[in-house]
């Protein structure tokens, strides 16, 4: 017994020779130091999920403190040190804190690293899902989902021509392939918008096939050089990236029409697809009745200008649709294209007596187009959204949305699922919503309403997921950003709201999008003065949005005000009162029914009101 109590007396008399307790109060300090450091440090720089590896870093180096004050300390009472050795003492304190930084650095790049290769493998494996919700009652993103053989994406032929402004020409035969091999009935063909993404893209043939969903790409170039037309074409096998078909087609530009009859009879050959009941090509839908190229160039010019949005374009594409409609009057999609632009132009950019005169203006080219064709779908489709937008002919709008979804399903979908929504069928629409997404699986508009609609049945994961989807899409467009902030409100993210709406565009984007957001803040001040601003800068233009926002603060009064003047403007937001689940609140106040009445809506909904 003497033995042991001499042993352990002359082992607790070496640890303090060699500093060992006062190394463990030092290196307890200094990790409870670090410790508050890198909890309060790391999440400014997004390495919340950090902080635990690095705690245990810490805790773990404790043994290595311990070791190396053993190793380095040289005994306090050893009369023969050399210089070396008394000089091991200030070494060891030196070097121990070294060593445990270089530990703790080394966590945080390996971490770092780590992450870095998570994030990189999530989405190198997002490229494989494909975009398609699988069923009616989830978002949920399957990579299991069959790509069927007989399925193709037109891609935006190349324009070669030494003049750019020729860009028109090539999208527009891009557009008329594509509306050609839609014809065939048995082949699945993506839509003009989830097609032309991929303009000048650099992801390989097999990217670009998973995210659209096809076995088969058509791309292309196009070269005019005065009055002859130089084409070529290349339909790829997604799969391994070889060519089932090429070639290359130089012709007078006068045979245009026919060109396209060959190109689109080559590549349905290549298909091996037996489409049609008679041996032939489909007709181009896009051409004029009359054959005459030059209605059909100034279609195309106007379209190309059309799709770029901005006031300036719509009005220039407008001049390009009248001039086509003067020299052909009988070209339907020139009519329809006309009171496109012209509902355009009256929903996004022009109030007053001017957004009157263009609502007309729309009105008549979309009733025109349906006197001369009515059998055709787009036609249907955007009277409808006249009706409903405008009109509030709600009842009207969905006969008009059934037979354009009844006459091309594929195209049609988002249409119908519109004014299901404002009639107060949520379900019904995200259904028709997911049915339809596989032929446009990149559409952003599709992608906002998905979500609104989700949102109104208080499914808000999902809902954040389409929103999100769209913002990715289509990150200039406001719409799709301020339905990305309700999103965030409704699922009591104040933060995530907030962060949301600064990053809109500057202008009335942000407006709209701060003023939603700041209204679930604890600056009060900041609320008001947000709505003061969209008051200033919109009152006249997006009443809704306004009614919308005192619906949010619990201002009933103030809210069935800006309802009545949304009316009284034909404000097209009037179409989401059925989903809004902040309107919603006040379903059970007798003005609420009074309204559905005046506006023609009846008052059922599926959508779910927020508490």
């Amino acid at each position: 017994m003497a033995d042991a109590a001499n042993t352990a007396s002359s082992f607790f008399a070496r640890l303090k020779q060699h500093h060992i307790y006062r190394v463990a109060a030092w290196y307890g300090a200094t990790i409870a130091v670090l410790i508050q450091v890198v909890a309060r440090a790391f999440p400014y720089f997004g390495w919340s999920a950090a902080v635990p590896a690095v705690i245990i870093i810490l805790i773990v180096g404790f043994p290595v403190a311990i070791v190396l004050a053993w190793l380095l300390v040289t005994p306090a009472d050893s009369a023969s040190q050399t210089g070396w050795q008394k000089r091991r003492w200030k070494l060891g304190t030196i070097v121990t804190p070294i060593v445990i930084a270089a530990v703790v650095v080394s966590g945080i790049f390996a971490f770092r690293f780590s992450e870095h290769r998570t994030e990189h493998l999530a989405a190198t494996q997002e490229v494989a899902k494909a975009t398609v919700p699988v069923s009616a009652n989830t978002l949920t993103l399957s990579s299991a989902t069959a790509v069927p053989a007989k399925s193709v994406a037109v891609l935006p032929f190349l324009n070669e021509s030494r003049d750019k402004d020729q860009q028109y020409f090539s999208d527009g035969l891009s557009e008329d392939l594509i509306t050609a091999l839609s014809q065939f009935a048995s082949l699945k063909v993506i839509n003009r918008d989830s097609s032309f993404r991929f303009r000048n893209s650099q992801d390989s043939v097999q990217i670009i096939g998973a995210k659209l969903g096809v076995a088969h790409l058509l791309e292309g170039s196009v070269r005019q050089l005065g009055d002859e037309v130089r084409i070529s074409a290349e339909l790829v096998n997604v799969s391994d990236g070889s060519t089932l078909w090429s070639q290359h087609y130089d012709r007078p530009y006068k045979n245009l029409f026919a060109l396209q009859d060959d190109i689109t009879k080559s590549v349905a050959g290549a298909l091996q697809a037996k489409l049609l009941p008679v041996p032939g090509a489909a007709t181009q839908g896009d051409r004029p009745p009359s054959g005459s190229l030059a209605a059909y160039n100034a279609y195309l010019q106007g379209k190309f200008y059309s799709q770029r949005g901005t006031e300036v374009d719509v009005q220039k594409a407008i001049g390009y649709f009248t001039n086509a409609i003067r020299i052909d009057p009988r070209y339907a999609l020139a009519w329809v294209a006309l009171g496109r632009a012209n509902f355009g132009l009256a929903a996004s950019f022009v109030g007053g007596s001017e957004a009157a005169s263009a609502w007309d203006r729309a009105r008549a080219a979309l009733q025109t187009a349906l006197a001369l064709d009515p059998n055709l779908a787009t036609a249907h489709g955007f009277y409808a959204a006249i009706l409903a937008s405008h009109d509030h002919a709600w009842l009207r709008a969905e006969a008009e949305a059934q037979l354009a979804y009844q006459l091309a399903p594929d195209r049609e979908f988002a249409a119908l699922a519109e004014i299901r929504a404002a009639l107060g069928h949520s379900q019904q629409a995200v259904e028709l919503l997911q049915q339809g997404l596989p032929n446009d699986p990149l559409c952003a508009v599709c992608y906002d309403h998905l979500a609104r609609y989700l949102s109104a049945l208080g499914r808000f994961d999902e809902a954040m997921q389409a929103a999100r989807k769209s913002v990715q899409l289509a990150p200039e467009r406001y719409s799709q950003r301020v339905t990305l902030v309700k999103i965030e409100i409704m699922r009591g993210a104040a933060a995530a709201a907030l962060q949301a709406a600064q990053q809109s565009p500057p202008g009335v984007s942000r407006d709209a999008a701060m003023a939603f957001a700041l209204q679930i803040s604890n600056d009060r001040a900041a609320a008001d003065a947000a709505l003061q601003t969209l008051l200033a800068g919109q009152a006249g233009f997006n009443p809704y949005f306004i009614a919308e926002i005192y619906a949010l603060r619990r201002d009933p009064d103030n809210m069935f005000k800006w309802l009545e003047h949304s009316n009284e403007t034909h404000d097209p937001g009037l179409r989401l009162l059925l989903t809004d689940p902040w309107i919603l609140r006040y379903r059970n106040d007798p003005r609420f029914a009074a309204f559905c009445k005046q506006v023609g809506l009846p008052t059922a909904t599926d959508a779910k009101a927020l508490p």
